[in-house]
This record gives structure tokens, sequence and C-alpha cells, in this order.
């Protein structure tokens, strides 16, 4: 039976690390590149999880830590579709291949949006994944106008 948590600031480098297989599992960088991502967004995040700006929850297999998500909090200018300046961000969605497919990331999914409707938050962002994209569809998220540029490649 699968428990979830609030993680702590004692989880960052558990959390750190999901980040990591995150990423990995998505082929999306060199394995240096994850070591020096995985370092700073520990150093990153743990500040964020004590003062409440970064919320996190694991879910457990008995011992075992086999996924994730967390929140970040961040302010935002008040516009037109949410007049408060503060906007949820979703991120650090991972679930452990021997436990995909079993409800768990829809069930973290929920207890963020939850979190973010107690405390009033109208808008929620993430940016997903091939894996993700159809859970998060399957709540209501839907596409948005977002652009990119990454400046090192400009």
């Amino acid at each position: 039976m699968v428990e979830i948590r609030r993680a702590t600031p004692v989880d960052t480098g558990l959390i750190a690390e999901q980040r990591r297989k995150m990423f990995a599992d998505a082929g999306l960088a060199a394995a240096e590149e994850l070591d020096e991502m995985t370092a700073n967004f520990a150093v990153w995040v743990r500040p964020l999880l004590e003062d409440g700006t970064y919320l996190a929850w694991l879910a457990e297999d008995g011992a075992r830590t086999v996924a994730g998500a967390g929140m970040l909090l961040i302010g935002f200018p008040p516009y037109w579709m949410d007049a408060e300046p503060v906007r949820a961000y979703l991120l650090n969605f991972y679930t452990e291949p021997s436990h995909r497919g079993q409800g768990i990331a829809p069930r973290l999914l929920q207890l963020a949006l939850d979190e973010a409707k107690r405390r009033g938050i109208k808008v929620v962002t993430l940016h997903a994944s091939k894996f993700g994209k159809p859970i998060y569809e399957r709540h209501g998220f839907t596409p948005t106008s977002e652009m990119m540029l990454r400046l090192m490649d400009a």
C-alpha cells in the first residue's frame, strides 16, 4: 500500500535525486549536467522547503520512496485570471518505473491542486513531460501560449 506524506527539509536530498531521475528518464541531459543540476537544486530547494514556498509530497511503498511531486508558490503580477499576487507552479512529478500506472501521480496531482485551492490560488501552471501530459490533461490543464528563448543559444 502506497502512503503519501508531506516532505520536510530533511527530504532535500531525496527530492533532488528524484528530479535527477526525472530528467535522466526523459533523456534530456548528460550525466555531468545532471550532477551539477542536482547539487544546485538541493541548495536552492532546502530553504524554500523550510519557509513553505516549496511544498512537496512523497509516496512511499513501505520504506521505499517511489514517487514525489512539488509545488512552488511564486510571486506573480495580479492580472485578469487571478488578482492575487501568487501562482502555483507544479514541478518534480516523478514516479519510479516499477510503480507507474498505479494511480500514484494522479493522487499526488490532486493533493497539490487541493492545496492550491485551499490557499485561494486560481492559476496553476507546469511544464509537462510526454509521460505526464495525459494525466494533466485529464485534470483540465490546457496548453498556453508560453514561448521560450534560451539566451545561450541566441
